[in-house]
């Protein structure tokens, strides 16, 4: 790439065009349009497109635009599908939606231009260095987005690698971690050069990163086939139906057709399945308790007060006074009162209004409030010996919070069950995008994550990152199959994984670390060599 002629000052707007192309592929690289399935190779070549028009000497204001442009397009493409919510569902005029999702991936595109234009400011020539550098300072625009004004990390490069042969780091760094090893490997691509084909050295660098990939990968296909076999056997799984309502979003709250549909479909298959666990998705039951017809709930619980079955069905609960949550009931025999979750992480403008934004969301349709937050370290589900944690919606965005349990290992978490209705968004990639998230969960805590939803995508995701069950999207259906918990004992030899470890004692803390010490230690460099 640096082989190519560095455009001229007026050709500004080339160099633009050029990184909004980029940005969008690095959208299409977390879920593929044409089959959902995130493509690793892209996410790579896009950054590595976006890193060849910043690397030095690039003037500092032309690379934090450059970057400012890749992010937003980037952004934008990637939750367009924010369009469908606003416009579709909540009424607001197509141009004020459209302003609204270009201005949400403007702002946010922010924090990759302050890093950018920083990048070129410290202008590293020395081409590993340049590599670290570039990637340290990505890592903290991700972890900016991902964690200020409440964090809206949707989208994070490191999701394209959920499958691909560095979803092995997961693990031990997360997806954040998974993004900066990326980043390095982008500007090491950007850089490379012609003449470096006759160069030994330029050779062995490219080998020996041949060879971390090739074993990344023989690692990650390892584990998928269980290579690696535990001195003993764990507890024996549990069935599982994971019911999808598909309750259309324009009438799921509508009195005279949604919500009487979910309460009447919903409540016949609680009643009639079969499995050990039962799951039903967020607000299922789109009524407060005291609005349900009499009998309605307590008679769900007396069906999982006996017998051999337990259930997790979402519903709103709270009332007037005491304010309202978006939650979880857990019913189970010999319980005398159901298991609660109230959802911690909520969604700017839809169970929260933002200050000064009441304004926008009076524009909308949508039944949006400003719902209570759980609170901090709320117990998991115990049932058939394992201990679940549910999450609701785009809580399972967030690894650092779902870490947060793993700081007891005895009573870490054994499995996750997200909660959502993507029904706002449509027939989308949104449901993919959201899949992949899971699954880079899944990755991280080698934990299995099943999931039950309105509108998809309802799965069984192993603990390996492997969706094993799937039901298809926009129907209605139950999925079964079995789930096999992970950390049931130590004596099982099921350790919580590296990147468990450290993100339940100190958060995203130590990524913040690296990436403010490899700028610090960037930006003495250069001051030493101006001084000499």
């Amino acid at each position: 790439m640096a082989r190519l002629q560095r455009l001229p000052g007026g050709a500004f707007a080339a160099q633009a065009c050029v990184s909004a192309t980029a940005g969008v592929a690095q959208a299409l690289s977390l879920a593929w349009p044409w089959n959902g399935a995130p493509q690793w190779w892209l996410q790579i070549l896009s950054l590595a497109v976006l890193a060849w028009l910043v690397r030095a000497p690039t003037p500092w204001r032309r690379a934090a635009w450059l970057g400012w442009v890749f992010a937003t397009a980037w952004l934008a493409v990637t939750f367009w599908w924010l369009f469908i919510s606003m416009h579709s569902y909540g009424g607001l005029a197509a141009p004020l939606a459209v302003a609204a999702v270009l201005g949400l991936a403007a702002f946010l595109g922010a924090y990759y231009a302050v890093v950018l234009g920083l990048f070129a400011r410290l202008a590293p020539t020395h081409r590993a260095l340049a590599a670290i550098v570039f990637a340290a300072l990505w890592l903290l625009a991700e972890l900016a987005r991902g964690t200020l004004w409440t964090g809206f990390p949707w989208g994070a490069g490191g999701y394209a690698h959920v499958q691909g042969p560095l979803s092995t780091l997961a693990r031990t760094v997360g997806v954040y971690g998974v993004g900066f090893v990326a980043a390095v490997l982008a500007m090491l691509l950007a850089q490379a050069r012609t003449r470096d084909l006759h160069s030994l050295r330029a050779w062995a660098l490219v080998a020996g990163g041949a060879l971390v990939l090739v074993g990344a990968g023989l690692q990650r296909q390892c584990a998928i086939e269980s290579c690696h076999t535990p001195a003993r056997q764990p507890s024996a799984p549990i069935s599982l139906a994971l019911l999808q309502g598909n309750i259309p979003q324009n009438e799921k709250f509508e009195a005279g057709s949604g919500v009487p549909m979910a309460l009447q479909w919903y409540a016949d298959v609680l009643v009639t399945a079969k499995a050990s666990l039962v799951v039903a998705p967020e607000t299922a039951i789109p009524l407060l308790p005291q609005q349900l017809m009499p009998g309605y709930l307590e008679g769900l619980t007396a069906r999982f007060g006996q017998g051999t079955q337990a259930a997790l069905l979402g519903i709103p609960l709270g009332d007037e006074r005491r304010g309202y949550t978006n939650s979880v009931l857990g019913m189970k025999p010999g319980q005398p009162a159901p298991y609660q979750y109230d959802k911690r992480h909520l969604v700017p403008f839809g169970e929260f209004i933002p200050p000064f934004f009441r304004w926008f969301t009076a524009m909308m349709n949508i039944p949006l409030g400003d719902f209570n937050r759980g609170a901090i370290g709320q117990s998991s589900f115990a049932w058939a010996g394992q201990r679940i944690a549910p999450n609701i919606c785009y809580e399972d965005l967030f690894g650092e919070e779902l870490g947060a349990a793993f700081a007891d290992p005895a009573n870490a978490p054994t499995l996750f069950v997200n909660f959502s209705n993507i029904g706002w968004f449509g027939n989308t990639v949104a449901i993919d995008q959201h899949l992949q998230i899971s699954r880079m969960r899944a990755l991280e805590f080698e934990r299995p994550m099943v999931r039950a939803t309105n509108t998809g995508a309802t799965a069984i995701i192993d603990h390996r990152g492997v969706v094993t069950h799937a039901l298809e999207r926009h129907t209605r259906g139950v999925l079964t199959g079995q789930v096999q918990g992970r950390g049931l004992s130590a004596e099982e030899g099921w350790a919580i994984t590296p990147y468990a470890w450290w993100v339940s004692r100190w958060g995203l803390a130590p990524l913040w670390a690296v990436g403010v010490c490899v700028v610090a230690g960037a930006a003495f460099v250069r001051r030493w060599r101006l001084r000499h």
